[in-house]
C-alpha cells in the first residue's frame, strides 16, 4: 500500500514538473513577444542616433531603405516564429480560461 503511494505520488511530482517547465517557457515566449517593439525600436532608430554627424545622416539613402527593410522583415519573421511557438505551447481553450 505504502510502495503504490509513493509511486503515485512520485507520478504527480513528475506531471507537476512538466507542467512547470511548459507554464516557465509559455512565460518567457510571451515576455519575448513584449519585448520584440523595443527591440524594432532599438534596431530602427539607435543606428540613426549613432551615425548621425553634424552635417547630416551618414551615407546614401538606399542603404538605409535596405537597412530598414531588412529590420522590417527580420521582425516580422521573428515574430512569426514566436507565434508559432506560443500556438504550440498553448493548449486549445486555455486562453479563455485566462480571462484575457
Amino acid at each position: 500500500m505504502s510502495r503504490d503511494g509513493d509511486q503515485k505520488a512520485a507520478r504527480e511530482l513528475r506531471r507537476r514538473i512538466f507542467l512547470e517547465r511548459r507554464t516557465y517557457r509559455r512565460n518567457r515566449l510571451q515576455d519575448a513577444a513584449k519585448l520584440l517593439p523595443v527591440l524594432g525600436g532599438f534596431l530602427f532608430f539607435g543606428p540613426v542616433f549613432i551615425l548621425t554627424t553634424e552635417a547630416g545622416v551618414g551615407g546614401g539613402t538606399a542603404g538605409w531603405l535596405v537597412f530598414f527593410l531588412g529590420i522590417w522583415l527580420a521582425l516580422i519573421a521573428l515574430t512569426a516564429v514566436i507565434s508559432a511557438a506560443l500556438y504550440r505551447i498553448t493548449p486549445p481553450g486555455e486562453d479563455e480560461k485566462d480571462g484575457a
